[in-house]
């Protein structure tokens, strides 16, 4: 009987270690732009993003300006100004890497096909990565008070009469539907690249445009079963949620990735450029107007 007994004590301590082990690496579960970063504990998700490609770039028409943040220091802004007073605003999210010079050639390309004025947000005041442990140390430094500060800073820098929509990739795909929300009433839309879904509906709730999802089937983080599972929420809180699967892996759409999927890519920018410009041409809302 002591025999069995300390056979059968064995094997449940074996299989709560293995259940712990399998678990413990890289059991991320959804729930705002911050659990992202988890991410960085995980050295499959590490190795999976290769150091980018070297870039020479110089803007043509966007520079880089210094905004107020309360509560802390400025926050560093990648400015692409429309010349149109359209009130058309996108807040662009760079992924872990930072604010690099591939981010700053998307605003100005962005800005060209949509006519808005493009701000990409540097999350990391300054910082750029490199490498995967740079880039994990900086997404792990990242604090929910500092980036909802500088966010509802460019929400102000936009002006209260802005039609706000939203991008981000990877890391940047969680804060751009963040942003989304703090966005409120000025928001027309948001557009997230595989990046971490919210999952409380009385946040969901707040939503006050349509978003649009670029995912990848391959992905072993922003799974398809995640995204699922997000969309059932966005239909609970009736909100309009429109996503696209592409065979290919996480951060398929970077061009700064060696695994970069042209092909996906130039699919996904058509539908995504589609989708900002009819959200811009939407009329104006009713709180808009009373505004004025």
């Amino acid at each position: 009987m002591k025999r069995l007994l300390l056979t059968f004590t064995l094997l449940t301590l074996f299989s709560l270690s293995e259940g712990w082990a399998q678990s413990s690496c890289c059991d991320v579960s959804a729930g705002d732009a911050l659990s992202f970063a988890d991410f960085a504990n995980d050295e499959k998700f590490k190795a999976n993003h290769l150091p980018p490609v070297p870039l020479d770039f110089t803007p043509k028409i966007g520079k880089m300006v210094s905004i107020k943040v309360e509560g802390g220091k400025e926050a560093a802004i990648f400015e692409v100004k429309s010349g149109k007073a359209n009130g058309a605003l996108i807040l662009m999210f760079h992924e872990w890497w930072g604010l690099n010079e591939y981010i700053l050639r998307e605003a100005e390309k962005i800005h060209m096909a949509t006519g808005a004025t493009v701000l990409a947000i540097d999350l990391y005041d300054r910082q750029v990565a490199t490498n995967a442990e740079e880039a994990a140390t900086l997404m792990q430094g990242l604090k929910t008070e500092r980036v909802e500060a500088i966010i509802k800073s460019c929400l102000e820098y936009g002006g209260k009469f802005a039609r706000v929509q939203t991008i981000g990739w990877c890391m940047g795909g969680g804060w751009s539907l963040q942003a989304a929300i703090l966005a409120g009433q000025q928001g027309y839309g948001c557009v997230v690249y595989y990046g971490m879904p919210e999952m409380e509906k009385e946040k969901l709730a707040k939503l006050d445009g349509p978003v649009l999802g670029i995912y990848a089937s391959k992905d072993a983080w922003i799974t398809p079963q995640l995204v699922d599972e997000f969309d059932e929420n966005m239909k609970i809180v009736q909100k309009k949620f429109t996503h696209y699967s592409y065979d290919a892996d996480h951060a398929f759409a970077n061009p700064s990735n060696p695994k970069y999927d042209k092909v996906a890519t130039a699919k996904a920018n058509d539908l995504v450029i589609k989708f900002l410009k009819e959200n811009f041409n939407t009329p104006l809302k009713k709180p808009m107007l009373e505004k004025k």
